[in-house]
């Protein structure tokens, strides 16, 4: 009898034993987008896929350690500045943009739990979404981000990572840089101080970033962006104009984005007509990992801000440049921004 005890309680046990180790279904939550969306997700997310560069910068100081993959490959350069374990993952492409696909067999291959896609909201972002979540099987939720309301972008993509905590650390200094500048824009304006500004893009410099471009928030905060155009551009290669045109506009000061002709203007005699050029007034956009000011135009613009506070109004400004730019590279890259580092990065983008 007894024998036959001890064996029905193992009997029992390694029943539930067994039961125990079977899956159990994860959980789900019901969550909104920005489209807005109604989006089923894990309620455990662990592992993300991002639509392209502008939302892998976004996700990179919070959840980088939760990429199944990148958008693209990161240039051997930007090695200084971001996580050794970020250069192993698969290149899967981009939704939107001029470098390529998204890669959908490499998407389903490395199966995320949900693709993020952070940034403007295009005419047809609810349609793609649902289209490629019916494809593929993978919830894909979209969150709105433009340079003012990016701590609120942190929110909401903490909210759904369950990384709360952090995404509140990254959005008070977002907020707190942000007021900043809008102080020192209110004391520049106050005193009609404004500087009028051209930021040039291309191998000749005539692609401009124009005013009613998405990627043009931080120019138009900082200054008088002159370059009105018909049609706008809203990407990364900007408005194609001619000098005559810049000539016309005349700004008080050029900006050079960093893949541009930067290095050959002062050997142009085309370019000392224009009265920024003939007067030393002209600067390179400093890059590293990725360019200060629009390319692409993600989370990093909050970096323009502060060097074209310095390099525009030096006697408004109450903070230290250096400082700023090394706490955001700890923050957003986790990176020990060196004395070196620093200097190589503004080389040509300072007075």
């Amino acid at each position: 009898m007894k024998k036959r005890l001890v064996c029905l309680l193992l009997a029992v046990m390694l029943l539930l034993v067994g039961c125990g180790t079977a899956e159990e279904p994860r959980p789900t939550m019901g969550v909104v987008d920005d489209c807005p969306r109604g989006v089923k997700m894990y309620a455990d997310t662990s592992k993300i896929a991002v639509t392209g560069p502008l939302t892998q910068i976004y996700v990179l100081p919070l959840a980088g350690d939760m990429l199944v993959g990148v958008s693209n490959a990161f240039s051997d350069d930007a090695a200084k500045y971001l996580p050794a374990y970020l250069f192993e993952k698969t290149e899967i492409g981009q939704l939107y943009g001029g470098k390529g696909e998204m890669d959908l067999e490499a998407l389903l291959s490395a199966a995320p739990d949900v693709v993020i896609d952070i940034g403007e909201p295009k005419e047809s972002l609810a349609e793609d979404m649902d289209a490629l979540s019916e494809q593929t099987g993978i919830p894909f939720f979209h969150i709105n981000a433009t340079v003012q309301t990016a701590p609120d972008a942190y929110r909401k993509l903490g909210s759904i990572l369950n990384r709360e905590e952090q995404a509140e650390e990254l959005a008070q200094w977002l907020e707190s840089t942000y007021a900043m500048m809008e102080e020192l824009m209110a004391r520049v304006d106050a005193d009609n101080a404004r500087k009028s500004v051209l930021y040039c893009l291309g191998d000749k410099g005539t692609n401009v970033i124009a005013q009613g471009s998405f990627h043009a928030e931080t120019i138009n905060m900082m200054a008088d962006n002159v370059a009105v155009v018909e049609d706008v551009v809203s990407k990364g290669t900007g408005n194609e104009v001619d000098l005559e045109q810049i000539l016309l506009w005349d700004p008080d000061v050029l900006l050079f984005a960093p893949d541009s002709c930067y290095e050959e203007i002062a050997g142009s005699e085309q370019w000392q007509n224009v009265s920024a050029v003939a007067a030393g007034r002209y600067y390179e956009t400093p890059e590293g990992p990725y360019g200060w000011l629009s390319s692409p135009p993600a989370v990093q613009r909050y970096l323009g801000m502060l060097w074209l506070g310095e390099l525009l109004y030096p006697e408004y400004t109450e903070y230290d440049l250096q400082e700023e730019i090394t706490e955001y590279y700890r923050l957003f890259y986790g990176c020990g921004l060196t004395d070196e580092m620093y200097q190589e990065l503004v080389r040509n983008a300072l007075e």
